[in-house]
Parts: structure tokens; C-alpha cells; sequence
């Protein structure tokens, strides 16, 4: 399975508030976090409760925009829902990292660019490549 599908398979593992089906996709050892790997969650029980919190809020999760795998990682754009006074809102991305089909690190950014020009760090033979080939649409609002 690629990166870019198991990404697909947690998320729609969320969408359905299965845990149980996330839990073993997750490294035991996951680091999920906007940036900085001391803080956020540093492990799967801490990232699964920290989604089973979010499900619980009743907040819809955000849909997948694009997703932009480059080896072992995958930039997922991230639309969330619109609200109330809020019809468009930004868009978000993770740079999640893969090893042995296994989620290890997920980095949240506010800003997709931002994610993607990382993804091209880590992976300089794909900063030649389009943004995405599944949609086009990374990073544009």
C-alpha cells in the first residue's frame, strides 16, 4: 500500500470514529505536532485521545483536498468545514511521515505552502515534480 493510501485509510478510519482501525496504523512512538516535537502528542494513546477529543467535539473532520506523497512522506491538504460566519476557511496541512506503513510523525501546518516547500526539502528529487498529480489543487484556496 502507498503512503499516500494508508494516509487515505486513517482518514477515513476517522471519518467513521473507528479508533480501533487507527490505532494500529499508528507507530507506537508517534509524534504529532505543529512544529515543535516537545509538544502535542508524543505517542499513540496521546494522538488517539487527542482524536477521539476532536470527535467527540461534534466538529465534522476536514475533508481531503489533495494529497502529495514524495517516499516516505505525504503532504494532505486539508479543507475544514464550513460554519456559520465562516464560509471558506483557510485551508490547513500535515506533513505526515511513513516507515514500514506505519504513521511516525505528523506535523500540522496552517499554511499548506508551507508544508509542501518542506515535503520538497525532504525529498529533493520530487521538488522538480508538479504539486500533485491527483488533483492540482495543494495549497491554492
Amino acid at each position: 500500500m502507498s503512503t499516500a493510501e494508508r494516509v487515505r485509510e486513517v482518514h477515513a478510519a476517522l471519518a467513521r470514529g473507528d479508533y480501533d482501525a487507527v490505532a494500529p496504523l499508528l507507530d507506537p512512538a508517534v509524534c504529532w505536532h505543529a512544529g515543535n516535537p516537545q509538544e502535542g502528542c508524543r505517542n499513540r494513546e496521546q494522538a488517539l485521545a487527542w482524536m477521539r477529543r476532536a470527535g467527540d467535539s461534534g466538529r465534522p473532520l476536514p475533508e481531503i483536498v489533495d494529497v502529495v506523497p514524495a517516499g516516505e512522506c505525504v503532504v494532505v491538504v486539508l479543507q475544514p468545514r464550513a460554519r456559520a460566519g465562516q464560509p471558506d476557511p483557510p485551508r490547513t496541512a500535515n506533513l505526515t511521515t511513513l516507515r514500514d506503513g506505519l504513521v511516525v510523525e505528523m506535523v500540522h501546518y496552517e499554511d499548506p505552502e508551507a508544508a509542501l516547500a518542506e515535503l520538497r526539502l525532504r525529498s529533493p528529487a520530487s521538488a522538480s515534480a508538479p504539486p500533485s498529480a491527483s488533483s492540482g489543487t495543494a495549497g491554492s484556496r
